[in-house]
């Protein structure tokens, strides 16, 4: 019997009783203000993208000119000058720079490829929307170097694709399929 009360005892609890049935009573209000609404600043230039000048050609190719503008190299402070061509290589991708959501042309319509941090067989996790032809198999990528590699769940290569430059990527499936990535 003792043990049934301190039972019953121990499953008891306490709730406050509100006499009227208003129920609790009411929070005190939060504090409001006016709100401010300002233009945003423009966003940063995508990286990977700055130059030492502002000329270059659709291949990524940029002359070097000195800062006199003349289109003459000087050379250690001697008379000489030259005019010279430097190739401006692709930098190496980052995942980072890559990861999110992208509109795709390719043979046969257009869809929705959105690439994410996921790790995933053969990279990371990939999905596609709508998309015909291989690109439909896309379930995963990677970046290797200055390329985007597209893969189908089993980790197999479907499309290599290379920067083309502010967020675009071209390039083909393993099938010859062209394919365009871009935001």
């Amino acid at each position: 019997m003792a043990a049934a009360l301190v039972a019953i005892a121990g499953c008891s609890r306490s709730v406050p009783s509100y006499s009227d049935n208003s129920g609790p009573p009411p929070l005190a209000p939060v504090p409001s203000g006016q709100v401010a609404s300002n233009q945003l600043p423009p966003p940063p230039p995508p990286p990977g993208n700055t130059m030492m000048n502002d000329g270059a050609d659709a291949a990524g190719n940029a002359e070097l000119t000195p800062s006199d503008g003349s289109g003459n190299m000087a050379s250690g402070g001697g008379s000489q000058q030259n005019t010279q061509m430097a190739s401006v290589n692709q930098p190496a991708l980052s995942r980072n720079s890559v990861l999110g959501a992208y509109k795709v042309t390719t043979d046969g319509g257009n869809c929705q490829i959105i690439l994410s941090l996921t790790k995933w067989s053969g990279g990371y996790r990939a999905a596609s929307r709508g998309c015909p032809g291989k690109v439909a198999d896309v379930s995963a990528w990677d970046v290797s170097g200055s390329q985007v590699i597209l893969k189908d769940s089993g980790g197999a290569t479907v499309a290599n694709l290379s920067s083309s430059g502010n967020a675009r990527f071209e390039g083909r499936t393993t099938g010859g399929q062209n394919v365009t990535l871009y935001r």
